[in-house]
């Protein structure tokens, strides 16, 4: 009987301390799916030498490049590189980071930009050290001036910065104060660019140039297939051939918001474009969005299937082949605000979902400065 009771108390004990390692397994595993969930989307924002590095769960979605070693040449700051949620660039690399089989025309498109053609008669567009002798300027060069705030977060990330448009002796046309928001999920990666534009003792002129605004330029599997070699010839005139290349693996496909698809939507106006593609096995939609607050809305879009997409609210009359004109002018001391959303989807997505997308974003900026108006 006594070794009947100890067996039994022997068994009670072990079926207790099973009992205690399984709620301590339990409570671990429990606090280990909070701690995931709450690391989930992390969208964090480091500065390094020259540049502010966004990263998504720990990996690189761009890069905020200011700093000269870094942009080698390049005479603005630029978001590079874009990368979808799985890893892919849908920025072209060159003149950065040269890739195999891309093209290399154009040394002034890096990443995805913010500058115009002709502002005060200085060409900020095709300002870089690589600059030809078919460009005769004078050039404007945009320089970062500050960063206002960075704060990390969950789903998202703000950045806010200052930089100053200097014309060709280096005084001060205009001074830049950009947010940035950048947002990461599963699946989708978005980038919102508010920039606030103040004229200071003078007015300034942004006359109608169909070089700008906002602008990227992508990797060659999201241009349109080419069938012949190109020429394009810029607002002063000057001409860039644009070879035709291998066209394996070469996807892209442009489609607006009216309707419109492929090559034919340049120079229409659209709140929205789309560009559909892949880049291996991944189907990508990359999406670009006007906002109803902006000047000329809903823009001109001087997008190119060789890789140029950009939209361009100012540049007007060579998109209605000299029917209509305008040459913006900001007066002194006053300011205006540009915004746009890009979204990068790692699938393509549908109308709808890019109209929701495209709500969103009106709701967000609804009022005017509302970004950056805090932050002095």
């Amino acid at each position: 009987m006594k070794n009947l009771q100890n067996c039994s108390a022997m068994g009670m004990k072990s079926l207790l301390l099973l009992a205690f390692w399984s709620a301590f397994c339990m409570q671990n595993s429990a606090s280990a799916q909070r701690k995931g969930r709450s690391q989930a989307n992390q969208v964090t924002l480091t500065q390094e030498n020259g540049k502010v590095v966004v990263k998504v769960n720990n990996q690189l979605f761009t890069q905020y490049l200011f700093g000269v070693t870094e942009l080698q040449g390049c005479k603005k700051p630029v978001l590079f590189p874009i990368l979808t949620s799985k890893g892919a660039p849908i920025t072209r690399g060159y003149p950065l980071e040269p890739r195999s089989g891309e093209r290399v025309d154009h040394p002034h498109h890096v990443g995805l930009w913010f500058n115009y053609g002709d502002v005060n008669e200085h060409d900020f567009w095709n300002n870089s050290t690589s600059v030809g002798p078919e460009h005769k300027g004078p050039f404007g060069t945009i320089v970062h001036t500050g960063i206002l705030q960075m704060k990390s977060g969950k789903k998202q990330a703000q950045l806010i910065v200052t930089a100053d448009w200097l014309d060709k002796d280096n005084a001060t046309l205009l001074k830049e104060k950009t947010a940035f928001t950048f947002f990461g999920d599963t699946t989708l990666r978005l980038i919102d660019r508010i920039t606030t534009l103040t004229a200071l003792d003078n007015d300034i002129s942004f006359k109608d140039n169909k070089e700008g605004m906002i602008a990227i330029r992508l990797a060659r599997q999201l241009e349109h297939p080419s069938n012949k070699p190109e020429v394009f010839t810029d607002a002063s005139g000057q001409a860039t051939a644009v070879p035709m290349l291998d066209n394996t693996g070469v996807t892209g496909h442009y489609r607006n918001s009216e309707g419109v698809e492929g090559e034919d939507v340049w120079g229409k106006r659209a709140i929205w474009m789309d560009l559909t593609g892949k880049i291996g096995d991944e189907n990508v939609s990359l999406v670009m969005i006007d906002h109803s607050e902006n000047v000329g809305y809903p823009t001109y879009w001087h997008a190119r299937g060789y890789g140029l997409y950009a939209a361009n609210p100012l540049g007007v009359k060579a998109f209605t082949n000299g029917k209509e004109e305008l040459n913006y002018i900001l007066p002194a001391g006053q300011s205006v605000t540009f915004r746009y959303r890009i979204a990068i989807a790692s699938k393509e997505l549908s109308v709808p979902e890019i109209q929701q997308l495209a709500a969103d974003f009106e709701k967000k900026y609804k009022t005017s400065m509302e970004a950056i108006s805090n932050k002095k």
